[in-house]
């Protein structure tokens, strides 16, 4: 992947795009992702790690309830990584994701992932440029690892939002009943972070990209959520899985 430079990408759905239709091909889309991963959990012979990244408020919740929650339970995962516990801290830090890589016949969704530990650490200075660095070598690996040895498929997505919509939905934090759950004053401070985390995000999709990003615009939620839906469908259709059939004794 060549340099990205975010400012660049539009943060909304292209030109031409009807909300509702696109709404209404999302339901088809899901039930295509139902059966899809039905197969997936019946074949047992592939994996899929999903990884969801985005600043505060990008809606990466939204994505995971609206995308995955009508899948089956039994065979889809959601992981989130906050703050390493003191236990996690004391060991390397993929110690804590490889721990949860998904297995055969499973979908893992991350709710951010290993790359919070070169995205949060290098704008506070917990770490430096060249730590930072080791570390994407080390992601490639683990990324490569999954891929060559256990059949598993990464989508990467970053759900690009706009400072403008982020700020809006923050506030929204504040002022709606059912989203105050999510407030958190410090979201404030990092948002005026915000060219510091570009930055750094820009880095990160340079320097690992061996499994490619892709880049989701996220101010609407109904074209974000169509285009993750989309994506993972083409993956698990492009496997070619067939069901086992009967058991022989």
């Amino acid at each position: 992947m060549g340099k990205i430079k975010l400012k660049d990408i539009s943060t909304r759905a292209p030109d031409g795009w009807d909300k509702q239709e696109t709404k209404d091909k999302l339901v088809d889309i899901l039930l295509e992702l139902d059966e899809l991963q039905n197969l997936l959990y019946a074949e047992s012979k592939h994996s899929v790690l999903v990884i969801i990244q985005g600043m505060d408020a990008s809606g990466k919740d939204g994505a995971v309830r609206n995308v995955f929650g009508k899948l089956n339970p039994q065979g889809v995962l959601v992981r989130s990584f906050k703050a390493p516990s003191a236990e996690e801290l004391a060991h390397d830090f993929l110690w804590r994701i490889h721990a949860h890589a998904p297995p055969k016949g499973y979908i893992q969704i991350f709710n951010r992932s290993q790359y919070e530990d070169i995205l949060v650490t290098r704008v506070h200075n917990w770490i430096d440029d060249s730590t930072a660095h080791k570390r994407m070598k080390a992601i490639n690996d683990f990324e490569r690892l999954l891929t060559e040895h256990n059949d598993t498929h990464i989508l990467k997505f970053y759900l690009h939002i706009s400072p403008k919509e982020q700020k809006q939905r923050l506030e929204e934090r504040i002022h709606n009943p059912s989203k105050q759950w999510k407030y958190n004053e410090n979201d404030f401070a990092e948002a005026k972070l915000w060219d510091d985390y570009m930055s750094m995000y820009e880095d990160c999709f340079e320097n690992c990209s061996d499994v490619p990003w892709i880049i989701v615009p996220a101010d609407q939620n109904w074209y974000k959520e169509h285009l993750i839906a989309t994506t993972v469908r083409d993956m698990l259709k492009d496997l070619n899985m067939q069901y086992p059939g009967l058991k022989k004794k």
